[in-house]
């Protein structure tokens, strides 16, 4: 089972510093990440969502690869690749993996003008050592599927705080 945090930054540049903290400590094994997304609030009011993994470029090369293939067999591998990256880009431009982008926005929308959320989708965790790892990084929990005591113990170590880590979470 996975579980949705959103923390608040003040800037991007900080929401992106802690989303590679994650990456990080997601190579090191010490979490399992479904998704990581920043949202960021610009000063007119749009929410921009940086994505990890750009679905409509990854359709696109797909797309173009299938349809040359599939090109060379009528001797039209041009036409072929050119029909395939843009059927393949459509494809992945309406593909919505991980977080749900509707959700992302209308929760980036309680944010100020010029900050960040950062949105993670995690599927395993090492509490006690990712929160150490997040020790003083800063930063407002707005919405998360964990459970009170394990929310509080986050919160904590964003703060910079010792946290009190639940038995259960161990």
């Amino acid at each position: 089972m996975s579980d949705l945090v959103v923390i608040a930054f003040p800037t991007e540049a900080k929401a992106e510093e802690v989303r590679q903290k994650l990456l990080k400590m997601q190579g090191e094994y010490l979490l399992e990440l479904g998704d990581a997304v920043i949202a960021v609030k610009d000063a007119q009011g749009n929410v921009k969502l940086n994505q990890l993994i750009n679905t409509t470029k990854v359709g696109a090369v797909g797309g173009t690869f299938w349809g040359t293939l599939i090109g060379l067999i009528f001797l039209m591998p041009l036409a072929g690749a050119a029909l395939g990256a843009a059927s393949g880009a459509l494809g992945g431009y309406l593909a919505d993996v991980g977080i749900n982008d509707k959700f992302m926005k209308d929760t980036a929308a309680a944010i100020q003008p010029g900050s960040a959320a950062l949105f993670v989708l995690v599927r395993k965790v090492t509490a006690d050592k990712v929160l150490e790892g997040l020790k003083g990084e800063g930063g407002t929990i707005l919405k998360t599927s964990l459970d009170h005591t394990k929310e509080a113990a986050l919160q904590a170590a964003l703060k910079g705080v010792q946290a009190v880590i639940p038995a259960a979470a161990a």
